[in-house]
């Protein structure tokens, strides 16, 4: 039988730390890397004895995500952040894709996202998948790609049957304070590209995400949280922006 790394970064994820760990018991091993935690989620996580925390400042997602791939004894690895659920259909099926013969050495997952514990079925969010299970060696995240980060396989890709459920959001200031978040990163990675804003990206740009969110995929039928998810999403896109000319300046 393969065994497998469950890897985690966390910061300040007190209201999920103790379901997650549970959720993914079946794990070989549980790493967490934690960024200095300040709201009791290091000192929950120390108590745990199938645990293995990590503390480490944090610089990037992508940073913090290849150091935890660094800290995996076993071959095979998933990726799960704190606010992510397997199901049990899914955790079957881990356990069954590496231990069968695969050509893929790289699995993505579909999301099913809740916001305010109610599911949203658009929004921008019914395609969502995101890569969680991987063989160790052949992946490393894209160094430069600090938000949104993106892994670089060294082999095929494959799609898992089975969803994960993502507990995103708990109320509009809690998205909002994670749009800021990947704002800033997101600022500074163009930066460092050498982007400059202009009207198209303060005004027009905002605007096309929240339409295209909002109305041709469909955020409308998921009522108010809906409406909520697009214009948040589209005041991330003009944060972004905003942070971006305070760089330059």
């Amino acid at each position: 039988m393969n065994k497998i790394s469950a890897l985690l970064i966390t910061f300040n994820e007190i209201n999920h730390i103790e379901d997650v760990i549970k959720n993914i018991g079946f794990a070989d091993e549980i790493i967490v890397i934690d960024s200095f935690s300040t709201d009791g989620t290091y000192e929950t996580l120390a108590s745990l004895k199938n645990v293995k925390t990590i503390q480490r400042e944090f610089k990037n997602f992508a940073d913090q995500r290849n150091f935890a791939l660094q800290q995996a004894n076993n071959d095979w690895v998933l990726f799960i952040d704190a606010d992510e659920r397997i199901t049990n259909k899914l955790k079957f099926e881990i356990l069954e894709t590496i231990n069968q013969p695969k050509n893929a050495v790289a699995f993505m997952v579909k999301r099913l996202f809740f916001f305010k514990k109610k599911r949203i079925r658009f929004s921008g969010f019914q395609t969502d998948t995101t890569y969680r299970l991987f063989k160790k060696d052949k992946v490393k995240y894209i160094e430069d790609k600090i938000v949104h980060e993106m892994p670089l396989i060294e082999g095929e890709s494959s799609l898992l049957k089975n969803n994960m459920l993502h507990y995103c959001f708990d109320s509009a200031a809690h998205y909002k304070s994670k749009m800021e978040h990947y704002a800033n990163l997101k600022a500074l990675e163009l930066f460092n590209k050498g982007k400059r804003p202009n009207f198209y990206h303060f005004y027009l740009r905002p605007g096309i995400k929240f339409i295209t969110n909002y109305i041709f995929r469909l955020g409308l039928l998921d009522g108010k949280e809906g409406f909520d998810i697009c214009y948040l999403s589209a005041y991330g896109v003009y944060y972004r922006y905003q942070k971006l000319k305070k760089l330059i300046d």
